[in-house]
């Protein structure tokens, strides 16, 4: 048996997971094959070819002793409870599958644990990979025995292709040799997982065959249904058979048998008789095909397997199916004798419901409810489609709706909340808010609705107010408007007439009126005005043997039911309405009955296109009636006055059956895509079947509408293009943000597996879209910049780090302004300080404390006067001090170890020295104060710091001398005071800050904050007022007021305390009385102010050293105290006010009313200081304030004190209007005003007016009652046209050039104080628009500014508001574009001439008699008014004015129109003249040039002189000239000469023949023509040297002589288009004279015969018949329905057919609403059913379920 070894070469087949049932014979068993085949082949996995000598002997033994093998215990499972009672192990694991596709099996082992036998089997199997496989994969039986094409058999090579289906053994490999008979066993079993059969799903597995079921399980026996489902019953199909027989017509070779839809299964066809089948084919994407079945055996089409058998007289096809694409099988007429043809199908059932995904849940978080819906589906277009496409179908069942609950999670409490300022942490995020839409603007044919958008906030408090639109813009904004009830209006739809009702003589007739909504059912809503009329008259020509009727004749059944009807059929409208609904079935099948209808009272509700149900007793009139008789037929053999046949008749012979419309495909849309694959759809149009025209689709019956094609097109690969990424979020939320996105070039080579390649950017040629653009441009709201923090305080142990803040706001250019920081919000101190640790130090452990430090520090200035050795100060204050004064600061701290205290110096750290001490115990002490020890010095308590600033007086300041003169010691009057030198280097530039500088600088900006102080300070001490040489005991002193005392010299006397003490809050208050005055009167207010501070400062230091010697009188002797101090405080307020009131002011140049100074306007001085009650009844006050008047108040005294050279004038006024003097209400001689026992009428804002020759000033105060709030008001109008800036009051009415600034004062006075709100338009302003005042400015005006301002000033007494009409004036000027000019006089006059004037001046030439338009082209605001002059007069001459005076026409132009008109236009803003200038003159004639002659050769030449009509030297149309005699001039001969010899021709002669080609001639002859004008006969050789002869000959109508064609009619067996009425087809084709068949455009000129008609048939002898209807789900509610059975009968007989015999009728309603009424309260009951569900899921307390389920809720 072996074989040479030479030959010994045989392969293995690795295929291996079933080795154990294969290999034994695969190895042993070879001499079964004989020949000299010596070695078998062995199927391993994935057949992979191995050479045998490779296999070691442990893998074989592994192949033949499954039994004894090992295996890996971890792959074993846990044995289970079965096993445990029985002698073997668990099962292993898995095998791999024996294929990855197509169905494969998997086996698992298990173990005897016994010596002895186990009773079962060690093995089991089941299916896997059970997924098709790809088309290129083949047979698996087929590569098996293709795996023996390289195993020799019998000595010689073979191509083995495999015998399937074996009856005896399917499980056996048998293949037969190609090309020939020969038939051999390969192997006794072939692979696990091979199909036993080709249509079966059963495997063989270990040589056996398995059953498998169509759920792929071994041993199933579950099977597939007709209609292809698993295990289904059917119900997505339904059975079709029929039978055709053949109707032999000469012209007709073949015909239509049946059409088998796309999808069909289980086809079969049997044909007896001489003719055959062939088959059409259309796929889903349009592509037609055709096979005509010439031979025997199995083949494909279209991808659908097709099995024919022939046989001399019948024919059998069969296709299992499912259908790929629809099959029409076609009959070729072969014989006389004729064929039939039946045939039996499973049609699927193309629109099936399908369940939907849960809607989204009704709640995102505590627990809410979602539902299913169901939707019809279209199986061949894979699209959803409407669900009356699937309620056609009976099998169809639509799912019920499933409820299920979602979202059960609790909601979180910090939901919505997100940091978004750096200035408020933790904040609810601003969010959009929409208020409802508006109802739609129409009910029908398209409208639009809007809503309103704000974003508004939410506080902590759940409190939710409107803020900027900015803050909300990190999110899209919602859209405010959008299109609603886009439908179509309901519209009037007649039906055909009736026929006559009568037979001869004169009739009526009736029609059917419907009104059509857009869904094509019968509503409400159209307009009765319109309603075309249901009845008219009609004339039978033929003449009745009876005396004529007087009246028509009435319609009897069915006419007179159904126009009854129509008669008392009403439509719901917006007025209350009675609506009858549908007669019910007659009581009675025979004779006479009633018929009953509800009628019910509606009324239509326009906004949401629905009916409401009213009581009866709403609508008004007759009540239609409610039962009528009705007659059901004869009874017992009774003669009727109709028959069904003849109602039949009646209903359809209302139609006109002369054309036939169908859906037809009518080429495909453009392509969506250029590149890289698009879809095109077909386009579906309706047509005449018969002439092929287009047609309106309301023909077209839309049930058959043939579904969706798209066709793929462009496939060719897209050209590089940019491609972007979506933009990134914006870095920055305001000022100037940045996005950024992806750019690439990108080569899309497939849309369908979007297949993309990324290239170099270089690829791409079109210019690359940009990456980076700005974001968010608006303003930012003002917050702090911080600094870096700066380094530790300490070197070891606790510290503290600080750092600065600057108010900035970031602006919209991207650059950032520094503010005042009083617009940022608070900045808590921790923000600036903070604490810090560094190692910890040697001597000291880090203190701990649990509370902050608090440092117990005074606000005051300190200055001192006098030379003393030591002072004592506590930080918090100024200290202004003399040279070579010793001064100890304390630094009183709590909740800290005062050791750890620390020191600093301008920011640096102090250390102890011979200079400078600092003490262990809080405070430090200087010695003997020098230049150098002046700054600012800081205490560190943990995180308190304070500070404390010291500076010198000294220098050489003479002032300083004069203050020392007489009260110092004589050996101190040489000593220079004056300020230290620091206060000395800027003492010029603070004054110009404090006194003399700008605005900015004038509320307190100061650069240096040690400095603020300095120039009240300097005065102070130059003030010569202080008291003189009054000696007094100065020695009683406390101890504790170490802060004002002296060690040493305590004993002395002095006049002045040796160290002044003023508050740092009253020198505040002075810097900003000295920050609102003008500046002219600064420098003398400042005086004032000054004198009254060294009067508090003497003041309270007697009352100190007073109160001193009470308490010490002890040690001071009566005889000492000798004048009381009051005595002193006294003189020292005489002098005060003598100092104050005569010295400064009348020293003062400038306030004096002389000569002698310069003339200044007039100021008026501002007082901040509150109102000072004199008394109980009595209030004094000066100007800038508000005066709240009491229920005692009994005076109100209003100073007014101004300054100005001349003496201002004063003047008041109450509310804009001069005050009325009188006894209560009185007018000082200090100019104040008094007003006694004030009443409520005199609450307002009085003004004090000062006026003098150079101009005026104004100030205003309140008085005002506790409660409502008051604004100052003015009621003047302001014209500005050239000021840069205007000021008005509110209440005023402004106009403005533009560009200019505009500010409008809103001064409130109100007690509580009010908040005041600015609006523009009745739309608030955002607070950034108006000045801290309450001021509203605006800046650069501009037309958009325009509007009314108003000021709303609101406290818990009330609100009042004022507003300003803002108009803005633009001058009159000319336009930069004079196209809409242009446009203008073009519209006003066609063709007549136009001039534009224009401020340097135009010019226009005119005829006597035209007409002219003149147009003066202006803008300006307002409109400016248009005045015409003549020559620098009113224009007074005849012409017409147009639109709005910027047009005039003047019309027969004479020469008094000759000269310069101008217009002037003019408005309140100023006037720009136009002009242009008019001259007069006439057309005339002019001779050009001669024209062209008009032959070359020849005696009929000619040249003519050419004419221009010219006015003012320029050419215009011709038609001006035709009035005017023309020259007379005389054509002039020209190239009279002999022409050269040429060819001539004749006219072509008739065709010979009209098709299939023939010929025609013509006659050619070379000819001359002399200068004489004869023609001469020349030889043809003359010609020829010229030009080539012309053909003389050709052929002609050389097209196919064709004509069209037609075959039989088909059966009458098309779709029911009427009653009876059927359609029926045949072909027409084009063909030749010789019965050759052409494509039909070459009979396109030819009259095309029809294809289709209709045709009579029984079959179509259908109608609807309805039940009755069933009883209402509900008798009350919004919930209840009703339904009937609709069903398709036949008229004879009253049979059921299938419904689509009468599609072509609009099918009956089989359910409907009713008992739509609402329900009492008396009974509580439940109105769906699903309220166990809405318990269960605990949905009750929601008002829709609690309602609808009353009854089901209740019990819970």
């Amino acid at each position: 048996m072996a074989a040479p070894a030479g030959q010994q070469r045989a392969w293995s087949l690795v295929a291996a997971p079933v080795f154990f049932s294969v290999s034994w014979w695969l190895l042993c068993s070879a001499p079964q094959v004989g020949g000299d085949q010596s070695q078998g082949a062995i199927f391993l996995r994935e057949f992979t070819l191995i050479r045998r000598e490779s296999l070691n002997e442990d893998f074989l033994s592994d192949l033949l002793n499954t039994n004894h093998r090992i295996e890996d215990m971890s792959s074993r499972t846990a044995r289970s409870e079965e096993d445990r009672d029985t002698l073997w192990d668990a099962w292993g694991s898995w095998s791999e599958c024996s294929r990855t596709c197509g169905g494969g099996a998997s086996y698992s082992l298990r173990r005897c644990l016994s010596s002895k036998s186990c009773e079962g089997r060690n093995i089991r199997y089941r299916t896997c990979s059970n997924v098709d496989c790809p088309p290129e994969a083949g047979d698996f039986r087929t590569q098996q025995c293709s795996a023996h094409n390289d195993v020799k058999y019998q000595g010689q090579f073979y191509e083995w292709l495999p015998v399937s289906n074996d009856p005896d053994n399917p499980c056996s490999l048998k293949c037969q040799a190609k090309g020939t008979s020969f038939v051999v066993e390969l192997a006794p079993k072939v692979l696990d997982g091979t199909r036993c059969y080709t249509e079966s799903l059963d495997m063989c597995i270990s040589g056996l065959c398995q059953i498998v079921g169509c759920d792929h399980q071994l041993g199933s026996t579950i099977k597939e249904d007709n209609c292809g489902v698993c295990n289904g019953d059917g119900s997505t199909c339904r059975l079709v058979r029929g039978q055709y027989k053949s109707q032999l017509l000469a012209n007709k070779p073949d015909d239509t048998v049946v059409v088998i839809p796309y999808g069909s299964r289980h086809v079969r066809l049997v044909l007896k008789g001489p003719d055959h089948l062939y088959l059409e084919t259309k796929t889903l994407q349009g592509l037609k095909g055709e096979n005509s079945l010439g031979s025997t055996g199995s083949f494909l089409v279209d991808n659908s397997s097709v099995d024919l058998q022939k046989f001399p007289d019948k024919e059998i096809l069969r296709m299992p199916g499912p259908l790929t694409a629809d099959f029409t099988v076609k009959i070729r007429y072969a014989g006389a004798a004729d064929s039939t043809v039946q045939f039996i199908f499973y049609q699927p059932i193309i629109h099936r419901w399908r369940e939907t995904d849960f809607f989204p849940c009704s709640a995102s978080c505590g627990g809410g409810y979602q539902l299913t819906s169901a939707e019809c589906y279209d199986l061949r277009s894979n699209r959803v489609v409407s669900d009356q496409y699937c309620h056609y179908y009976p099998e169809n069942i639509k799912p019920k709706p499933k409820l299920q609950e979602c979202n059960l999670d609790p909601c979180p409490a910090s939901d919505g909340y997100k940091q978004i300022m750096p200035y408020d942490l933790y904040h609810p995020l601003p969010r959009w808010e929409s208020t409802p839409w508006t109802a739609c603007s129409s009910s029908c044919g398209g409208g639009i609705q809007s809503r309103t958008i704000s974003c508004v906030e939410e506080d902590i408090q759940g409190l939710v107010s409107s803020v900027e639109e900015w803050k909300c813009m990190y999110t899209p904004k919602m859209p405010i408007v959008q299109p609603c009830n886009i439908f179509d209006c309901p519209k009037w739809l007649a039906q055909e007439w009736s026929p006559c009702t009568v037979t001869c003589g004169q009739g009526l007739r009736y029609r059917v009126v419907l009104c059509i909504d857009h869904r094509g059912m019968h509503t409400g809503g159209c307009t009765a005005k319109t309603k075309p009329h249901i009845k008219e008259e009609c004339i039978v020509p033929t003449p009745c043997y009876k005396p004529k009727e007087k009246l028509p004749v009435e319609a009897k059944l069915p006419w007179y039911k159904q126009a009854q009807e129509l008669e008392e059929g009403a439509i719901v409208s917006e007025e209350p309405t009675f609506i009858p609904e549908t007669w019910s079935a007659c009581s009675v099948t025979c004779g006479v009955g009633i018929q009953v209808r509800l009628v019910k009272c509606q009324v239509l509700l326009s906004f949401s296109q629905s009916v409401a149900d009213l009581p009866i007793d709403e609508c008004e009139g007759p009540k239609p009636a409610s039962e009528r008789a009705c007659y059901g037929g004869p009874c017992n053999g009774e003669t009727s006055e109709y028959s069904p046949e003849e109602a039949d008749v009646f209903y359809g012979g209302s139609q006109d059956f002369d054309e036939l419309h169908d859906w037809e495909y009518e080429g495909f849309t453009e392509c969506s895509e250029s590149c890289a694959g698009g879809v095109q759809e077909a386009v579906v149009a309706c047509l005449n079947k018969q002439t092929r025209e287009f047609a309106d689709e309301n023909l077209c019956v839309s049930s058959r509408r043939p579904p969706q094609l798209l066709k793929a097109c462009n496939l060719e690969p897209c050209p590089p293009r940019w491609e972007t990424g979506q933009w990134s979020s914006c870095s920055l939320t305001c000022g100037v943000g940045l996005q950024t996105r992806d750019v690439f070039c990108s080569h899309l080579l497939s849309r369908e597996t979007n297949e993309t390649v990324i290239l170099a950017d270089g690829l791409c040629h079109k210019p690359q879209p940009i990456q980076v653009q700005a974001c968010n441009r608006f303003d930012c709201p003002p917050s702090w910049y911080l600094s870096e923090w700066q380094q530790c305080s300490v070197s070891c142990g606790e510290g503290t780090q600080k750092r600065n803040a600057i108010c900035r706001k970031m602006l919209n250019t991207g650059l950032s302004a520094i503010i005042n920081s009083s617009l940022c919000p608070p900045l808590p101190f921790s923000s600036l300080v903070r604490p810090c640790a560094v190692a910890t130090c040697a001597r000291h452990q880090r203190p701990s404390h649990k509370q902050t430090p608090l440092i117990m520090a005074q606000k005051k200035v300190f200055i001192q006067t006098r030379k003393q050795r030591k002072l004592h100060f506590v930080v918090g204050g100024y200290a202004y001090l003399l040279p070579k004064t010793s001064v100890i600061l304390r630094c009183p701290v709590r909740r800290f170890r005062k050791p750890m205290i620390t020191w600093e110096k301008d920011g640096k750290r102090l250390i102890s020295s011979a200079h400078v001490t600092i003490a262990p115990y809080g405070y430090m002490k200087i010695h003997r104060l020098k230049p150098s020890d002046t700054g600012t010095y800081t205490c560190t308590a943990g995180l308190a710091r304070e500070h404390f600033v010291i500076k010198l007086i000294g220098g050489h300041n003479k002032r300083m001398a004069a203050l020392s003169l007489g009260m110092m010691k004589e050996e101190e009057a040489t000593r220079k005071a004056s300020l230290n030198e620091a206060l000395h280097a800027q003492e010029k530039h603070q004054n110009g800050i404090l006194f003399n500088g700008s605005k900015t600088e004038k509320r307190g900006l100061l650069t240096d904050p040690s400095s603020r102080y300095d120039d009240i300070v300097s005065r102070l001490l130059e003030y010569r007022g202080w008291p003189r040489d009054h000696p007094e005991p100065w020695e009683a002193q406390d101890s504790a007021e170490r802060n004002i005392s002296s060690e040493e010299d305590q004993g002395q006397e002095y006049t002045l305390p040796f160290t002044m003490v003023a508050n740092q809050d009253r020198l505040d208050d002075i810097l900003r009385n000295l920050s609102q005055q003008p500046e002219e009167v600064q420098d003398v207010y400042s005086k004032q102010l000054v004198a009254q501070l060294a009067h508090e400062i003497f003041k309270s230091h007697l009352e100190h050293q007073e109160s001193l010697f009470k308490t010490q009188g002890s040690r001071v002797s009566s005889a000492s105290v000798e004048v009381p101090f009051s005595k002193y405080f006294s003189e020292f307020t005489s002098s005060l006010r003598t100092s104050s009131a005569e010295t400064h002011l009348s020293s003062s140049p400038e306030l004096t009313n002389g000569s002698r100074g310069p003339h200044r306007k007039p100021a008026i001085l501002k007082k901040i200081s509150a109102a000072q009650q004199l008394s109980a009844s009595e209030v004094v006050t000066h100007l800038g304030h508000t005066v709240v008047l009491a229920s005692g108040t009994l005076s109100v005294l209003l100073h007014c004190e101004a300054v100005g050279n001349p003496k201002p004038t004063i003047s008041w006024a109450k509310n804009g209007e001069v005050v009325q003097f009188s006894k209560r209400i009185l007018l000082q001689p200090d100019d104040s005003l008094q007003i006694l026992e004030p009443v409520e009428e005199d609450v307002g804002f009085y003004t004090c007016n000062a006026t003098n020759v150079l101009g005026s000033d104004s100030v205003s105060i309140a008085v005002t009652l506790a409660g409502k709030p008051l604004i100052k008001t003015s009621r003047a109008t302001l014209v500005n046209k050239e000021l840069p800036a205007v000021t008005v009051d509110i209440g005023s009415t402004v106009k403005t050039i533009l560009g200019a600034n505009v500010t409008i004062n809103c001064q409130v006075a109100g007690v509580p104080e009010a908040e005041l709100t600015w609006f523009r338009n009745k739309i608030k302003l955002a607070p950034g628009h108006y000045l801290q005042d309450g001021s509203l400015q605006i800046e650069n005006v501009s037309l958009s500014d325009q509007g009314l301002y108003s000021c709303r000033a609101a406290n818990i007494r009330g609100q009042i508001t004022e507003s300003t009409q803002l108009l803005v004036l633009d001058p009159p000027q000319f336009p930069h574009r004079l196209e809409d000019m242009a446009a203008a006089l073009s519209i006003t006059g066609p063709g007549v001439p136009s001039v534009i004037t224009s401020p340097s001046g135009t010019r226009k030439v005119l005829s006597p008699g035209s007409s002219v338009l003149i147009g003066c082209p202006v803008n300006g605001h307002p409109a400016p008014n248009i005045t015409w002059f003549h020559a620098g007069q009113p224009l007074s001459m005849p012409h017409h004015v147009l639109s709005s005076g910027e047009i005039i026409q003047i019309l027969n132009i004479s020469l008094d129109y000759q000269g310069e008109i101008s217009c002037m236009a003019q408005n309140e803003a100023g006037l720009l003249v136009q002009k242009t200038s008019l001259t007069v003159q006439d057309y005339w004639w002019s001779v050009d040039k001669m024209s062209p002659c008009s032959a070359s050769c020849g005696n009929k030449g000619l040249q003519y002189h050419q004419l221009r009509c010219l006015l003012d030297r320029a050419q215009v149309n011709i038609s001006h000239c035709m009035e005017k005699p023309k020259p007379t001039l005389q054509p002039v001969a020209c190239n009279r000469r002999d022409c050269p010899s040429r060819w001539m021709v004749t006219s072509w002669s008739h065709c010979t023949q009209s098709c299939g080609g023939g010929i025609q001639t013509r006659r050619v002859t070379c000819q001359k023509l002399t200068a004489a004008g004869s023609s001469m006969s020349m030889s043809n050789d003359a010609c020829a040297q010229l030009s080539k002869r012309p053909v003389d000959t050709q052929s002609c109508n050389r097209q196919l002589c064709v004509e069209w064609a037609t075959s039989a009619w088909g059966q009458c067996n098309g779709p029911c288009i009427g009653s009876r009425l059927a359609v029926q087809h045949r072909q027409v084709f084009c063909r030749t004279r010789d019965g050759i068949s052409v494509p039909s455009d070459q009979c396109s000129s030819l009259p095309r015969p029809l294809s289709t008609q209709n045709c009579w048939t029984d079959a179509c002898g259908v109608h609807w018949r309805v039940s009755l209807w069933t009883l209402c789900t509900a008798t009350c509610g919004n919930y209840g329905f009703q339904s009937r059975r609709v069903e398709c009968v036949r008229v004879r007989t009253n049979k059921p057919v299938q419904e689509h015999y009468c599609a072509w009728r609009p099918r009956p309603a089989n359910w409907q609403r009713c008992n739509i009424t609402p329900c009492e309260n008396i009974e509580c009951r439940d109105t769906t059913r699903y309220c166990e569900k809405v318990k269960q899921l605990k949905l009750c307390q929601l008002a829709q379920f609690k309602s609808r389920c009353c009854g089901t809720c209740g019990k819970a």
